[in-house]
C-alpha cells in the first residue's frame, strides 16, 4: 500500500516527474509519481481519495489519452491535468474535449503550475465539501440513516416501520434484549408528523412499581405524602410528541387500565385529580418476551389490541450474519473517530464474529468493540481474533462451526444488496454500510464486483 498523497503524476521522464514533484511540495500539496499506465492504476487504487492526475501526453505503451479514458473509467470524478510539450498542443486540446480539465507545457512555468493546479485542488475540495454537506443533510432528512443493515430481513423491517411512521397507530416492537428496538422508535418519531415534538422513552421495568402511575401520567399536590408540588409525568411532558414504553409487559396492570383509557379516550387524570385532562400523544411500545407470552402472561388482552395495531418483530442477530459484518465495521469506523486514531478489524475477528450467535445482539457487539478500542493506545490498531475471543466466551452462548457463506462471500452480497438498496447510488449504499464511500471503492475492488448482485 502506498502512502496517501492528493496529486499523482505520471510521466516516464522520472527526472523531470520528480522536478515537479518538489514544485508542488513546495506548494504545501503532497504527491506521487508513476512511471507508466499501470503502476499509474495501481497507485490510483490504492488512493481512491487522490484529488487530481498530471499526465504525461507522449508514454510508450500507453499516451496519456489513453490513459486518462482508462482512469476516468475506474475513478469518474478524478480531475486530470495533460502535461504536453509545443508540439502537441493541438492533441491537448483535444484532450480537453474529451474529458481533461486543463493542460500544462513542458518545460513547466511555475507560476502557470501553481495557478492551474490550484484552481482544481480549490475545486477538489469545494466539491468534497459539497458531498460531505450532502451526506450530512442525508442523515439528518432521514431518521432511518443511522440503521447499519443489508439483510433481507432488517430491509423488510424498516421498510414496514416507514410505512408505520407515515401513520398515527400505535406500535408495539418484539424483539430481543439490544437488537435496537429503541432506535427503531425514534426513527419512527423522526419520520412522523410528530418530529419536532418530544420523544420521551420510558423503560416500565426501571419504574418503582409504586410510583408507576404518578411517574407516567403525574400527580398533584399533596395525592400522597412526598407530593409537595403539581407534576406533571411522562404524558403531558411528551405535548403532542411520543412515549416509547419499553419493557411494557413490566407495567403493573392497575397502571395498564390508565394507559387503555390514554388509547381509547385520549385523555388521563394525574393521581389526586379529579379532572381528565386531553392529550394527544403517539404511543410506541416495545417488549422482549414473545407475542403470545405477552398477551397471555402480562398485558390485558383489551390493552394488548390497543398496541398492537402495528406489530414489528425485530430478527436477532444470529439471524442475519451479514449484519454483523455491516455493523462490526460501522462500529470500527465511529471507535476511530471518537479516539481518533486508525482502527479496524482483522479477518480472523470478523469471521470469529460472525459465526458467533451474540445472545446479546447489536448491543453485545458494540459493547465488545468497544472494550477491545478501550483498553489498547495503538495507532493504527488492528483488531484481531485474540482480542475479541476471551469476551465471546459465554457458556450458554458457543461460538457455531457452521458458516453458510465464506467471509468474502458475505462483504460481496452485503455490498451488492446495499446498493441494490440505494439504486447504485455508492454514496448511499456506503452510508447504509455505515462505511466511507473510499472503503467501499477499496472492498469493491478487493471483491471485484461492480455491484450486481449475484444469484442465490
Amino acid at each position: 500500500m502506498s502512502a496517501p498523497f492528493e496529486i499523482l503524476i505520471v510521466d516516464d521522464d522520472l527526472g523531470l516527474a520528480a522536478t515537479l514533484r518538489d514544485l508542488l511540495s513546495e506548494e504545501g500539496y503532497s504527491a506521487a509519481v508513476a512511471a507508466n499506465a499501470n503502476e499509474a492504476v495501481r497507485l490510483l487504487d490504492e488512493n481512491p481519495s487522490a484529488a487530481l492526475a498530471l499526465l504525461d501526453l507522449v508514454m510508450p505503451g500507453c499516451d496519456g489519452l489513453a490513459l486518462m479514458e482508462r482512469l476516468h473509467t475506474r475513478h469518474p470524478e478524478l480531475p486530470v491535468l495533460i502535461m504536453t510539450g509545443f508540439g502537441t498542443i493541438e492533441t491537448a486540446v483535444e484532450a480537453i474535449k474529451r474529458g481533461a480539465e486543463d493542460y500544462l507545457t513542458k518545460p513547466f512555468d511555475r507560476e502557470a503550475v501553481r495557478k492551474k493546479v490550484g484552481r482544481l485542488m480549490e475545486l477538489h475540495l469545494l466539491r468534497t465539501r459539497v458531498a460531505q454537506l450532502e451526506e450530512n443533510l442525508q442523515h439528518a432528512s432521514d431518521p432511518f440513516a443511522p440503521i447499519s443493515y443489508v439483510s433481507p430481513q432488517m430491509q423488510r423491517i424498516v421498510e414496514r416501520t416507514r410505512a408505520a411512521a407515515l401513520s398515527n397507530a400505535s406500535v408495539l416492537i418484539v424483539g430481543e434484549t439490544g437488537t435496537g428496538k429503541e432506535m427503531l422508535a425514534r426513527a419512527i418519531h423522526g419520520a412522523s408528523r410528530r418530529a419536532s415534538e418530544p420523544f420521551v422513552p420510558v423503560n416500565c421495568g426501571a419504574l418503582p412499581r409504586d410510583l408507576v402511575e404518578s411517574e407516567l401520567f403525574g400527580y398533584r399536590k399533596g395525592a400522597f405524602t412526598g407530593a409537595h408540588a403539581d407534576a406533571p409525568g411522562v404524558f403531558l411532558s411528551a405535548g403532542k410528541g411520543t412515549v416509547f414504553l419499553d419493557e411494557i409487559g413490566e407495567m403493573p396492570k392497575d397502571a395498564q387500565v390508565k394507559l387503555l383509557r390514554v388509547l381509547q379516550e385520549g385523555e388521563l387524570r394525574a393521581v389526586g385529580s379529579a379532572r381528565a385532562l386531553k392529550i394527544d400523544v403517539r404511543i410506541i411500545a416495545a417488549t422482549n418476551r414473545p407475542l403470545a407470552q405477552l398477551r397471555s402472561e402480562f398485558l390485558r388482552e383489551d390493552l394488548y389490541f390497543r398496541l398492537a395495531t402495528v406489530i414489528i418483530e425485530v430478527p436477532p442477530l444470529r439471524q442475519r450474519p451479514e449484519d454483523i459484518l455491516v455493523l462490526t465495521q460501522h462500529f470500527a469506523d465511529g471507535l476511530a473517530d471518537r479516539y481518533g486514531r486508525h482502527i479496524t478489524v482483522s479477518r480472523a475477528a470478523t469471521e470469529l464474529l460472525v459465526r458467533y450467535p451474540f445472545p446479546g445482539n447489536v448491543r453485545e457487539l458494540q459493547n465488545v468493540l468497544e472494550s477491545v478500542a478501550a483498553l489498547s493506545q495503538a495507532d493504527p490498531q488492528v483488531v484481531s481474533d485474540r482480542d475479541v475471543k476471551p469476551l465471546l466466551t459465554r457458556a450458554d452462548a458457543p461460538i457455531s462451526h457452521e458458516q453458510p457463506l465464506a467471509l468474502e462471500d458475505m462483504e460481496r452480497v452485503a455490498i451488492e444488496r446495499a446498493l441494490r438498496l440505494c439504486q447504485g447510488n455508492r454514496t448511499r449504499a456506503a452510508t447504509l454500510l455505515g462505511i466511507s464511500r473510499d472503503t467501499l471503492y477499496r472492498k469493491m475492488r478487493e471483491l471485484k464486483t461492480n455491484g450486481t448482485e449475484s444469484p442465490q
